[in-house]
């Protein structure tokens, strides 16, 4: 039978299998090994992926709208271009997986572990993101804007032009990572750790930075902590914290 046409594959072995361009909308994929295969441009809108094997398989374009995709195996696995918007990827395992220009809004990776992962260019507005593990994940110029990061670990990640405007990074860290020339405005940046990171050129108009932890953050100057709405509470070098007292003390009262 064509496997496109079976809608029940719960724990199927499809282990290498060749299902490129497969109709699997709706399909019931919970639990199944797809390790290594091959799903270019499937259509798996929909479809139940839950806790199944997609360790290295090839997704590259396909449309994964609405996919339960809970718990999955996806690391290694090549999703560029892929459509999982409105997906669910809660705590599912995308290590060093290549997400590049992958539409992924209002998708939730909650808990999801990202390290490593590829996500250049990525669409991830209104995502729910929270206490995933981004570490040393690549997500320059992607689109964040809305995103809900409260808590996601972020250390060494690269978000150069990345879009965070709006987004929700209470407690997010991100030590020794890479914000040149991002966009934060109107974040909610509280208690934020930025140690060591590259602030250069990074937009802060607007942004939240109640309690946040900005010492030894690189390239950071007085003019882009002038633009914020707190800095109740948040931790400076010195040099920074005197002249910004100084010159913006209403900075530092506490927010009504």
């Amino acid at each position: 039978m064509d496997i496109s046409e079976r809608k029940d594959l719960q724990g199927a072995n499809l282990q290498g299998a060749n299902l490129q361009g497969a109709n699997l909308y709706g399909a019931n994929l919970q639990g199944a090994n797809l390790e290594e295969a091959n799903l270019r441009e499937a259509n798996l809108e929909e479809a139940n992926l839950r806790g199944a094997n997609l360790l290295y398989a090839d997704l590259t374009e396909a449309n994964l709208q609405g996919a339960n995709l809970q718990e999955a195996d996806l690391q290694g696995a090549d999703l560029y271009g892929v459509d999982l918007q409105g997906a669910n990827l809660q705590g599912a395992n995308l290590y060093g997986a290549d997400l590049q220009e992958a539409n992924l809004e209002g998708a939730n990776l909650e808990r999801a572990k990202l390290g490593g992962a590829k996500l250049e260019r990525a669409y991830l507005i209104e995502a729910n993101l929270q206490g995933a593990y981004l570490m040393e994940a690549n997500l320059q110029g992607a689109n964040l804007q809305g995103a809900k990061l409260g808590g996601a670990k972020l250390e060494r990640a690269d978000l150069i032009g990345a879009n965070l405007e709006g987004a929700y990074l209470i407690e997010a860290n991100f030590q020794w990572a890479n914000l040149q020339g991002a966009n934060l405005k109107w974040t909610y940046l509280i208690g934020a750790n930025f140690k060591e990171a590259n602030l250069e050129g990074a937009k802060f108009e607007g942004a939240n930075l109640q309690g946040a932890d900005l010492e030894r953050a690189q390239h950071l100057s007085v003019y882009q902590l002038s633009k914020v709405k707190t800095l109740h509470a948040t931790k400076l070098d010195e040099e920074l914290l005197i002249s910004l007292k100084e010159k913006y003390p209403a900075l530092f009262e506490k927010p009504e």
